[in-house]
């Protein structure tokens, strides 16, 4: 890997409208261009929208898919690719071949090639199929490059194996921030007052978006899926009013020693640029640890327990649905 200078974008999505939030795209893109960034990631399923997608009528969510790379959302972010010479993440609906549909994330880049990866613990919507591959691929900019969407990060195995792959960069889209987690010391809704008051009272806010139920749940395990693995970490988000749900954004790029080298705490649509220094990456110490590996101690990861439970029963304490 070279240096290479990335960005990360967080911003408030409008549901289902495709035509806004490509725009939003084309906005970073040309402010990253100014700024001579290689690679720019967006987040989850930003292009169609995402906590509404739980709602839909099954003919108003399939009206959402598109092929890939066939479809005009691919197609327009492959053509800014080219125009900008710029890489480019960005997660949207697809209609995959074999009928179903993925929450998943493109990559284009400017040669015209391009990756997709589908989210592998997909919950959003009875409708969602969940992918079953890692997505590591080479870009033109001399890095290797890996793709984990949001809850994809929690499972520490998920990050091991991408960087298994050869992964320096990780690109981490998310939706997350502010949701109702099960859990009693996890994440818990934003308060809506406060958000409404941003404004008013800026201090407030960010003491909510940055505290236990954004920034602070995320510097609990995020920084350690870089740490751990040896590989740089580009963290995009939503920002702001998603449904019923206030996102958190905090969209920040982490070194391989899991140090932030940027982040915006900005309450709204923004964009951090960091540059990446490649000399980091052999001697940080999670690539040192990769090589202290005994994989003859771990056939135990690839055994069942037994209590394995699908991504949606974990999430919401329920029944998946029949199939």
């Amino acid at each position: 890997m070279r240096d290479i200078r990335v960005a990360t974008v967080q911003f408030q999505h409008e549901p289902g409208n495709k035509s806004y939030n490509l725009d939003r795209v084309r906005h970073f893109v040309r402010e990253a261009a100014q700024s001579a960034v290689e690679i720019i990631a967006f987040p989850e399923m930003c292009l169609t929208g995402y906590w509404h997608v739980r709602k839909l009528t099954r003919e108003a969510f399939e009206s959402l898919g598109e092929a890939v790379p066939d479809g005009p959302s691919s197609q327009e972010l492959l053509r800014l690719s080219r125009e900008r010479n710029m890489t480019i993440g960005a997660g949207l609906i697809e209609r995959g071949d074999d009928g179903r549909f993925y929450n998943a994330y493109l990559v284009a880049m400017p040669d015209g090639k391009w990756a997709v990866h589908r989210k592998l613990h997909a919950f959003e919507s009875t409708f969602i199929s969940s992918g079953d591959r890692y997505t590591v691929f080479d870009t033109p900019h001399g890095c290797r490059v890996g793709v984990l969407i949001c809850y994809d990060n929690n499972i520490i195995e998920n990050a091991r194996a991408t960087a298994l792959l050869g992964a320096e960069i990780l690109l981490a889209p998310h939706q997350t921030g502010g949701c109702n987690s099960l859990s009693p010391r996890a994440m818990k809704p934003v308060d809506p007052a406060i958000w409404a008051r941003r404004a008013e009272d800026p201090t407030a806010c960010e003491a909510e978006l940055c505290g236990p139920k954004g920034r602070g749940w995320l510097m609990r395990w995020l920084p350690s899926r870089a740490h751990d693995n040896g590989m740089f970490l580009v963290f995009s988000n939503g920002i702001g009013i998603d449904d019923d749900e206030i996102r958190t954004g905090n969209a920040m790029v982490l070194d391989p020693y899991g140090e932030i080298i940027a982040e915006t705490r900005a309450a709204g649509d923004a964009m951090v640029v960091a540059d990446l220094d490649a000399s980091v990456l052999p001697t940080s110490s999670g690539r040192r640890w990769l090589r202290a590996r005994r994989p003859e101690l771990y056939e135990s990861l690839t055994r069942r327990t037994g209590q394995e439970q699908d991504t949606r029963t974990v999430r919401f304490g329920e029944s998946p649905p029949p199939p």
